[in-house]
């Protein structure tokens, strides 16, 4: 709803109250139109300012509203008419104004916001543009260059920037509101001509057509298959080249084709499973999500190599304590080294005071006596983490939670090691840890609650997307990729090339293909716990050929490379070669291709012509079949949990939805049929057999998303 107020005795306030954010839902249009139309005709009323309830000016579209027929004042007339009234209307921005909310700010004549606001139009995120005029108000406002960089990225900015871009009139540290009924009565009587940005011409540099062809080009390279960000471009300049009824004409077609496609469904489901994700009931029957969760305050952090400096990074820049513990003298001076160095860059970039402070290093592990909470992130050795544990139980407090960073190892096998395993729990970051959005929280049997609910609530503190998942090899994200990956491999025996396979995954959407990927994480790591299991080799057990493991078709590609120290970026060759050792330029590696030829005769495989459909099913499909038997063993509640840690944490395209979601998009009965051609041809690869879910799924009609985990406890019930 929108509350209209005489103050000051001659300025309406209108004030839109839809918690949380103020969302232009079909009650709130209704009242700002009611009330704005009543305040533009009142003798008493020389200007009129809007604002938002609680802090909070706008938040946009009510997007619930989107799968529902359209109710209620249409967003575009409702705008029109608040920028063709006769009396100055001034936009009291607090908190954010987002999409929508942006919009209208645009269509008032003025636009006042406080220090700590945020402002952006954020639409291409949800697979959408800007369609209530932000297209067409925003180049007239800031100008194309500025606009396109918003538009086409959906990023937000502070009110300082949007105050040197010219989006707003003013920044205050008071009282927005005073400050802008103030500024309103400054204004009044005067002609609001001027400020209806529908009537500007748009600025036009002299290279206008070179612009927009840079402009297309950058888009199109970044957006990697997303269609939003492309018509973002073209409803710019339609801005430029148009007059303004023109122009928003051109901003309703291109919307009416995003608002209708696959991806924009895909992202807006993106939106709301990252709301949904983890919560659920552990398998003690207890929720975590409704225990309380202990705040953080201080925190140790156990090795210092890549992933141990950034969680040290991470959780001093939410304002807790480190104890940052590196044994290796070198290894700690290069850590300290490196961990201010990205403290002050971040500070920088935010604009704020580094946390240096926080952070204290030592290389005893005593340094952790005190502290709240411990996540050991030392390399993935089993021995040594068991070690860890054993130690850190002797020496922490008796209540201190110990997490692991591990990417697949046994959480319960460590919490063994420990005098209280309830408080165990793993939480696994992405690299670069201070950066990447996703932490897989992995409880085992064991962990209570209260563990589980303050790794989730500290992952949150941290701007992480926690996902809770259960503890099984590689948990969630690397338990599907280990099987994606081996059929990549597989492709090579079979004829394909790492730029074959790259090129289809990155036209798919993925930054990067499986070959560039695994040069960048580095082959060495995976080599290593393979060896450690005892997994490499002429055969294991012995006797057995090398491309068979336990009966099983196996690809030793990775190992026989490593065996020549090629290790990817680091040594400057893998899959790929590089300029020099660290580089990340990928070309094509002639020695790599003559290799594969090599191996090919050796083990009497005829190379085929393998085309860009079959490396997609293979990939993919074995990939989302794993996600399927996950679901079937409880690992994961939903599938939306699935999907966040694909996107959030594996480079899945938010247009393809998750490759849960991108499995429904396709038909599970194709999946299904494909899966069963795929494992007909390799009967040795198991994990090509279609899962009981998927089939049970496709026997029930396929339906939608939100109803499979329906289908799979009947079908659990019934066993």
């Amino acid at each position: 709803m929108a509350q209209c107020t005489l103050v000051s005795g001659s300025v309406a306030l209108i004030t839109l109250h839809s918690p949380p954010v103020n969302a232009l839902s079909a009650v709130v249009r209704q009242g700002i139109v009611d009330t704005v139309g009543r305040a533009l005709s009142d003798p008493k009323v020389k200007s009129v300012v809007i604002c938002g309830q609680n802090g909070t000016f706008c938040g946009g579209a009510d997007i619930k509203e989107f799968a529902r027929p359209m109710s209620g004042p249409p967003l575009v007339p409702m705008i029109h008419a608040i920028e063709a009234g006769d009396k100055p209307v001034v936009a009291a921005i607090e908190g954010i104004a987002f999409g929508g909310g942006l919009e209208l700010a645009l269509g008032c004549h003025y636009r006042i916001a406080h220090a700590k606001s945020r402002l952006g139009l954020p639409e291409v995120s949800l697979g959408l543009l800007p369609a209530a005029g932000g297209s067409q108000r925003l180049p007239r406002l800031i100008g194309i260059p500025a606009a396109l960089e918003l538009i086409t990225t959906g990023r937000h900015v502070t009110a300082a920037e949007a105050l040197k871009l010219g989006m707003v009139d003013q920044v205050t540290e008071q009282n927005t509101v005073e400050a802008a009924v103030k500024f309103s009565q400054g204004v009044a009587g005067r002609s609001v001509d001027a400020c209806r940005l529908s009537a500007r011409p748009c600025p036009s540099p002299p290279d206008l057509d070179a612009l927009f062809e840079e402009a297309m080009q950058r888009v199109r390279q970044s957006a990697r298959g997303a269609i939003a960000p492309v018509a973002c471009v073209q409803a710019v300049r339609a801005a430029a080249t148009l007059p303004y009824l023109e122009g928003m004409e051109r901003e309703k077609e291109l919307m009416a084709t995003l608002f209708n496609s696959g991806q924009a469904r895909a992202m807006q489901y993106c939106f709301f499973a990252q709301r949904v994700v983890g919560k659920w009931t552990l398998p003690n029957g207890a929720r975590w999500d409704t225990s309380k969760a202990r705040h953080i305050s201080k925190a140790a952090v156990i090795g210092l190599g890549t992933m141990g400096r950034g969680i040290t990074v991470a959780l001093a820049q939410t304002g807790v304590s480190v104890i940052a513990v590196e044994t290796q003298e070198r290894q700690l001076a290069e850590a300290k080294q490196a961990v201010s160095g990205m403290l002050e860059r971040g500070a920088k970039r935010r604009g704020g005071a580094s946390p240096l402070g926080l952070v204290h290093y030592s290389p005893h592990l005593q340094a952790a006596a005190d502290v709240d909470l411990v996540i050991e992130a030392v390399f993935e050795d089993m021995a040594l983490k068991k070690e860890i544990f054993h130690q850190l139980s002797a020496v922490c407090k008796p209540g201190t939670l110990l997490c692991t960073n591990t990417s697949g190892l046994d959480v319960d096998c460590l919490a063994s090691k420990t005098k209280k395993p309830e408080l165990v729990v793993g939480m696994h970051f992405f690299a670069p840890a201070h950066v990447m959005k996703l932490l897989e929280v992995v409880y085992g049997p064991r962990s209570s609650p209260e563990a589980v609910a303050t790794a989730m609530q500290l992952g949150k503190r941290m701007g992480k997307v926690s996902v809770a998942v259960g503890n099984c090899p590689g948990f969630v994200g690397n338990r599907m990729l280990k099987p994606y990956m081996e059929q990549a491999s597989f492709l090579l025996e079979e004829g394909a090339t790492p730029e074959l396979v790259d090129q289809v995954l990155e036209e798919f959407g993925f930054a990067m293909g499986v070959f560039k990927m695994s040069d960048l994480s580095g082959l060495d790591v995976g080599w290593r716990i393979r060896k450690e299991a005892g997994q490499t080799g002429p055969g294991v057990p012995s006797g057995q050929p090398m491309r068979v493991r336990q009966g099983r078709r196996y690809s030793p590609l990775a190992d026989l490379i490593c065996e020549q120290g090629r290790f990817g970026q680091k040594t400057g060759r893998g899959w790929y070669q590089y300029d020099k050792p660290g580089g990340q330029v990928a070309s094509s590696d002639p020695w790599l291709h003559s290799f594969l030829e090599e191996y090919r005769a050796q083990n009497g495989l005829v190379a085929r012509r393998i085309n860009h459909q079959e490396v997609l099913e293979r990939c993919l499909y074995t990939l989302i079949n794993e996600g399927f038997r996950i679901l079937e063993d409880g690992i994961a509640a939903m599938p939306q949990d699935i999907d966040a840690i694909y996107v959030f944490g594996y480079g899945w395209p938010r247009h393809r939805g998750g490759p849960m979601f991108y499995a429904g998009m396709v038909g599970l009965a194709r999946v299904l049929e494909k899966l069963e051609h795929y494992h007909q041809v390799h009967p040795d690869v198991p994990y090509l057999e279609p899962s009981s879910l998927l089939r049970r799924l496709v026997a029930s009609s396929s339906p939608p998303i939100q109803r499979w985990m329906q289908v799979n406890k009947m079908s659990q019930s019934q066993l």
